[in-house]
């Protein structure tokens, strides 16, 4: 191996550290999914469940549009993360991958025919790849860049949040190739903005001020939404626009068309939630998944 690779590898694993990504030493995670009432003057959640109920990292998931399933990153006896599946109303969990690689952050493509993943290899090596929804050989997508995050925007481009110094915010075209640096400095969820021809991104200006961002798919516009919940990136929407977000121990939501104020929503009690992360919403916006510490 060149110098010149083993020096890229190195680094690309302590900016994965520093993006909150170390793939070797994940913090131990749950899912928990509770039940979602949405009018437009109020939210509320109730039903928790474990979803995983297993030591270790669980941790990513992501909604299946059509399916009552759930995806989500878990980490093996080995240490090694596999994509497992999660059917809500069944109650059955499966496996997606099992393999001597480490992927996360799984998505479904906009053709529903594939999980789009990282999968980050022994090497440092960090691909964008894509697993067929009924299990086989992955096919990569991207492997000329450190991709930490990702969303689709439609069936040839995404949205990359790409490690680096400065992390990025990239549009990715997948038929030519191609990638342009939108922002820089971003959080790690990107979401599209539904019933909206937009995607959003945090943009962390500086320490203190965290904000939103709406980018246009057609002009390649970007405005602000709203400013986060201080020193929080992790978010989601719902069907009817608003975003839900927490602060670590109480999730909150805001009308962005609206007042912009964060409203604290009513959540059944449970004494395991705590620490909580990454939030993720079924099409029909009446089930919510989040991530709580161990």
């Amino acid at each position: 191996m060149k110098l010149k690779k083993i020096i890229v590898s190195i680094s690309a694993f302590f900016m994965l550290e520093s993006a909150g990504i170390n793939m070797y030493a994940q913090t131990g995670s749950e899912i928990f999914l509770f039940d979602l009432q949405s009018n437009k003057a109020k939210l509320t959640l109730s039903n928790p469940k474990n979803i995983t109920n297993h030591t270790g990292y669980d941790n990513q998931p992501s909604f299946h549009s059509e399916k009552s399933l759930i995806y989500y990153s878990s980490f093996n006896d080995d240490g090694r993360s596999d994509i497992k599946i999660f059917n809500y109303k069944t109650g059955e969990t499966t496996n997606l991958t099992k393999t001597s690689e480490r992927e996360y952050s799984p998505t479904l493509t906009p053709d529903k025919k594939f999980i789009s993943c990282i999968i980050q290899r022994d090497n440092n090596a960090q691909d964008l790849g894509k697993y067929p929804v009924d299990g086989g050989q992955p096919t990569v997508i991207i492997d000329n860049l450190i991709v930490g995050y990702h969303a689709w925007i439609d069936d040839t481009r995404l949205l990359l949040f790409v490690l680096g110094e400065p992390q990025t915010l990239r549009l990715y075209d997948t038929k030519a190739k191609t990638d342009k640096i939108l922002a820089e400095k971003i959080g790690r969820s990107l979401h599209a903005i539904p019933d909206q021809n937009a995607m959003s991104f945090v943009h962390k200006v500086s320490d203190s001020e965290w904000i939103i961002k709406r980018f246009d798919k057609s002009t390649g516009v970007i405005t602000d939404i709203a400013t986060t919940l201080s020193g929080r990136e992790d978010l989601c929407w719902t069907p009817d626009g608003k975003i839900i977000m927490s602060d670590g121990s109480k999730i909150y939501w805001l009308d962005p068309a609206q007042e912009k104020k964060w409203i604290e929503i009513p959540m059944q009690a449970h004494d395991k939630i705590k620490g909580i992360t990454r939030l993720a919403i079924n099409k029909k916006g009446n089930q919510l998944a989040v991530v709580v510490a161990e």
